[in-house]
């Protein structure tokens, strides 16, 4: 059995682990997110995490899910929520580190690729999958193809607009989804831990994000959206009963009547089993029923 070595990283934690070619987490290990405003610390820190997964050559490759944007590719990464990593080389400092061909890509995107591999759309040609925890992204998978878009950013539905003149995230167009839904944003509205939220903010939230599911719905032809993320599944049923409840009034039309949404099905290990299915994609091989990059 073949392995590949998985990284996921994010605002709150680096996350590195071994992956099989049959979607199976053999492995990981963790660190927060070292909070700095220097590239090489960050950096530095990650490396370590990584040299705990020595030797390298038993590896067929490594893949990475990181949060966007990027460049083409993932040669360069600036991920909202890493303000240290602007326009940095990650792909490239990766490779010099374990010698492995890297390839890198979106964190929601890598989601798609575990949730129709593993997960909860296993079997799905057409389907997105969605991260709502400290930022909000989405993976699309259309004609069982991963739509990456002119530079790989496709997907990005926590810039979608849900709420006019809505909540003046810093650094966001008020009332984009990622201001109205992410972890981030319910800190800074409420002023409170997410985790914490009131019965009232976890129903705004919800219907914040099925507004936007049940647009990309009608839009793009889907009938599945599986979600997953700290804020969407810490806050349970409640959440999904209300995106629920906006997608049934927003998808009126034949193509759309009916979409759903779901809680991803890969847990806490969605992540590093994406990360892993953007390495062997970019190998050019069949991930579920996503056809590979270059195909």
């Amino acid at each position: 059995m073949e392995l590949v070595l998985a990284v996921d990283l994010g605002g709150t934690k680096l996350a590195v682990g071994v992956v099989d070619t049959d979607g199976r987490l053999r492995r990981r290990d963790q660190l927060p997110t070292p909070s700095t405003s220097d590239e090489r610390v960050l950096f530095d820190a990650l490396a370590g995490l990584v040299a705990r997964f020595s030797p390298f050559d038993q590896y067929v490759a490594c893949g990475v899910g990181c949060g966007g944007p990027m460049s083409s590719g993932g040669v360069l990464v600036s991920p909202l929520n890493i303000p240290a990593w602007r326009s940095f080389p990650l792909a490239e400092e990766l490779a010099r580190l374990t010698g492995l061909q890297t390839h890198v890509d979106n964190d929601a995107k890598a989601l798609a690729l575990a949730e129709g591999w593993v997960g909860a759309a296993v079997g799905q040609t057409d389907f997105m999958a969605m991260v709502v925890s400290t930022g909000v992204g989405g993976g699309i998978v259309l004609d069982s193809r991963l739509l990456d878009g002119n530079t790989g950013n496709a997907g990005h539905v926590g810039h979608i607009v849900v709420e006019p003149e809505g909540t003046p995230l810093p650094d966001h167009v008020p009332g984009v989804l990622e201001a109205e839904a992410s972890g981030t944003a319910i800190q800074f509205r409420t002023g409170r831990a997410p985790a914490t939220a009131s019965t009232a903010e976890i129903d705004r939230v919800g219907r914040a994000v099925g507004r936007a599911v049940g647009s990309v719905s009608n839009l793009l032809d889907l009938r599945l959206t599986v979600v997953a993320g700290s804020v969407a599944l810490g806050y349970g049923e409640p959440f999904f009963t209300a995106a629920q409840a906006e997608i049934d009034r927003i998808c009126r039309l034949d193509h759309s009547r009916g979409a759903r949404i779901a809680p991803a099905g890969c847990g806490d290990e969605g992540p590093l089993i994406g990360a892993a299915a953007v390495a062997l994609r970019g190998l050019g091989r069949v991930v579920g029923v996503v056809r590979p990059a270059s195909d």
